[in-house]
């Protein structure tokens, strides 16, 4: 028995962190988004009783380092799978270590995957409490959309669709490390914020510019000697037509939000120039479960 997912890629439209928690975790406060680039996942169920993934990116490793497989075990906890082992077979197109959520939401379709394997047993709220045993980011990813993440990046609110939008994601030749960034935010002097209520009151409205006025990451103002790169990014989205631009997660992909098709096409080659990883994608609701 198999069946396939697609693992759509998010963005965050504002990323806050407000504090340290005394489990080790950071609370953040974030408006999140899914976009249409994705991953192809195939969940397979096997004879073997082994659980393990497979990509075509050389360097991702197969085993329980794997966020799909660390995916599979948690379902298989919770809910028997009769002795059958988990097979993920994922096709990535989403960068990695890139701030777009790529294997956590390769998990969450692992995730979708299984439980409509197994008749359906969880609703979409009991399958994000299990996301959440996978990672922070994996809960959102279980059925994407726009929603409000709080908490570690567990605790969701849905809200109302950001629309359809069209964006360039770029990513530039080099990765950010996440756990230095979240050191630099504890030492931070400057306590620059995203005006969360600010987005959110513009969703409520159906004001999609007041948003990407306040688009808004933290991790920005601690990037150090990657801060040029990621400005330069910025720059050049805006200068080929982006209405708002911004870095993604912990990084290092930067994207901006163009007023049509066509626009946000021409600003995609004109990044592939000079970059590698440059996708063009629209804004994706919610995925029901």
């Amino acid at each position: 028995m198999e069946i396939r997912e697609k693992a759509f890629a998010k963005l965050n439209l504002s990323l806050d962190v407000t504090g340290k928690r005394p489990d080790g975790y950071h609370e953040v406060c974030m408006v999140m988004q899914s976009v249409t680039l994705y991953d192809d996942v195939t969940i397979r169920l096997t004879d073997d009783g082994r659980f393990s993934a497979r990509t075509n990116r050389h360097f991702i490793p197969g085993d329980d380092r794997n966020e799909a497989v660390k995916a599979a075990k948690v379902f298989a906890a919770a809910h028997d799978l009769g002795g059958k082992g988990v097979f993920a077979d994922i096709r990535k197109r989403t960068p990695v270590r890139a701030g777009l959520g790529g294997g956590s939401s390769d998990a969450a379709a692992v995730l979708r995957g299984l439980n409509t394997l197994m008749g359906r047993p969880f609703d979409g709220k009991q399958l994000e409490e299990l996301a959440a045993q996978v990672g922070s980011d994996v809960a959102f990813c279980v059925s994407g959309g726009t929603q409000l993440a709080t908490g570690r990046g567990e605790l969701l609110t849905s809200l109302p669709d950001f629309g359809r939008h069209w964006v360039v994601i770029c990513k530039p030749y080099f990765s950010i490390a996440t756990p230095a960034l979240f050191k630099k935010i504890d030492a931070r002097k400057s306590k620059c914020r995203p005006d969360t209520d600010g987005i959110l009151a513009a969703l409520s409205a159906g004001d999609d510019m007041g948003v990407v006025r306040r688009m808004y990451n933290v991790f920005e103002d601690v990037l150090g000697d990657k801060s040029r790169g990621i400005s330069e990014i910025k720059t050049a989205l805006m200068d080929r037509g982006a209405l708002g631009a911004c870095m993604t997660g912990t990084g290092s992909a930067v994207f901006g939000i163009f007023p049509d098709e066509q626009s946000a096409k021409d600003a995609c080659l004109a990044l592939r120039r000079r970059h590698q990883d440059v996708f063009w994608a629209e804004t994706c609701g919610r995925i029901e479960i």
